[in-house]
């Protein structure tokens, strides 16, 4: 699996194992609709390894800790269950150890996915996997996102209070919804206590940049609170906020165009930036590349409208249409990137965005304004992935690299995925 995607799960009962080259201290927590606990019940971890549905069983640091989810005993008003990981040493961060996560049926011990998160760093905790309640289906869905103030960290997030010890008093941690309060979980000895809490709600890893303000149009998700479609009209993304491409309960699998823009940063200069799209396959192997020198690939499910050399002008500078019903099964991602040939950096760069509108009727469906810059040559922009249900999601991504062309491109961009 890679990063946002998702699958139906064919079992009932499904156990999640979360392993890494050292040891892990992995929980769970059983979320309502709110994407908060309801008390100290609905988190699973070593010192409380059994909540309603949910059991925690620990691999002894010689296997690994599993997460088993029973379906059919989670409570109704339960719509998620996450399972998070942080290194057990203290202070150690996922810098060269990424775990993988193992989705297996719980009764046969099948496998049925495997998740490794990409470019991990300074996180010390990591959510690294949902099963999900979507219209009565269970799912499963990789996630991979980075905490660098460890378990307390994502447990404030999540609705728990942990207090600190005793012997060095402070104010709960408080989130933008008022927390519930649980009694902070005790380690049995001499186990490496949970990571002490901060003074206030840590937000994960790389936050979100504000967006421009935008026209009237369906309000993108907050980071953490799920994902919206297009239902209620254009959307306007964040830095990487996701939407699924759905409309009146159906996937899009029309043909759409992605819409490239940008302009000069200062009056008079010239910027030739290259619009350029990447696919790939279900592990993250490169298929093919659509850019200025190669304006169609796929047998015609991708065009490209050509170059652009100065930047100069209203509107999309390039435009890269893409007939996703016309795709071959074996492309599951695409990565829209922007490359300057030329050497120029983006902070040359001025109002890039991009924007996917709907190549019949040409209304605008998604647009994200790129609203920092960094000085580099290249930007991964948006990327679309196919679920396993068949359905497109477009992530906003505006992940800057150093990379001039197209082919530098690709080996970062299959690892942002």
């Amino acid at each position: 699996m890679t990063p946002g995607s998702n699958m139906p799960l064919s079992a009932v009962r499904v156990a999640v194992d979360v392993a890494a080259p050292v040891r892990l201290d992995v929980s769970g927590l059983l979320l309502t609709a709110d994407g908060k606990v309801r008390s100290d019940d609905d988190f699973i971890f070593y010192n409380q390894p059994t909540g309603p549905g949910v059991t925690y069983r620990s691999g002894g640091g010689t296997a690994p800790d599993t997460i088993t989810v029973d379906t059919a005993a989670v409570p109704a008003d339960i719509e998620k269950i996450v399972v998070t990981a942080s290194p057990d040493a203290a202070g150690q961060t996922f810098q060269g150890i990424e775990p993988t996560a193992t989705v297996r049926n719980a009764d046969d011990g099948s496998v049925l996915a495997t998740f490794t998160p990409p470019q991990l760093g300074p996180e010390t905790a990591l959510l690294v996997m949902e099963i999900y309640r979507r219209n009565g289906q269970w799912k499963a869905r990789a996630v991979g996102q980075g905490y660098a103030n460890g378990l307390a960290g994502i447990a404030t997030d999540f609705g728990v209070t942990v207090d600190e010890p005793a012997s060095a008093p402070a104010a709960p941690a408080q989130s933008a919804t008022p927390p519930q309060p649980v009694t902070p979980p005790q380690p049995v000895a001499p186990p490496q206590p949970v990571a002490p809490p901060p003074p206030a709600m840590q937000a994960p890893v790389a936050p979100p940049a504000p967006a421009a303000p935008p026209a009237p149009q369906a309000a993108a998700p907050a980071p953490g609170t799920g994902k919206v479609n297009l239902d209620k009209g254009r959307v306007s993304l964040q830095k990487n906020q996701t939407v699924s491409l759905v409309k009146g309960g159906r996937p899009l699998l029309s043909q759409v165009r992605m819409g490239l823009g940008w302009e000069p940063a200062f009056r008079g200069a010239d910027i030739d930036l290259d619009a350029s799209v990447i696919a790939y396959g279900p592990q993250r192997n490169h298929i093919d590349s659509c850019y200025f020198g190669k304006l169609t690939i796929l047998n015609g499910a991708i065009q490209h409208s050509g170059d652009n050399l100065t930047g100069e002008g209203s509107g999309d500078d390039e435009v890269i249409t893409v007939d996703l019903g016309r795709l071959p099964q074996e492309v599951t991602g695409l990565v829209f990137t922007v490359n300057s040939f030329s050497g120029q950096k983006f902070t040359e760069v001025a109002k890039a965005y991009c924007r996917l509108f709907d190549g019949v009727t040409g209304e605008e469906l998604v647009r994200f304004d790129l609203t920092h810059a960094e000085p580099q040559t290249g930007v991964m922009m948006a990327k679309l992935i196919r679920q396993f249900s068949g359905e497109w999601e477009m992530t906003a991504m505006g992940r800057f690299v150093k990379a001039r062309t197209v082919r530098n491109m690709v080996k970062p961009a299959a690892q942002a995925l």
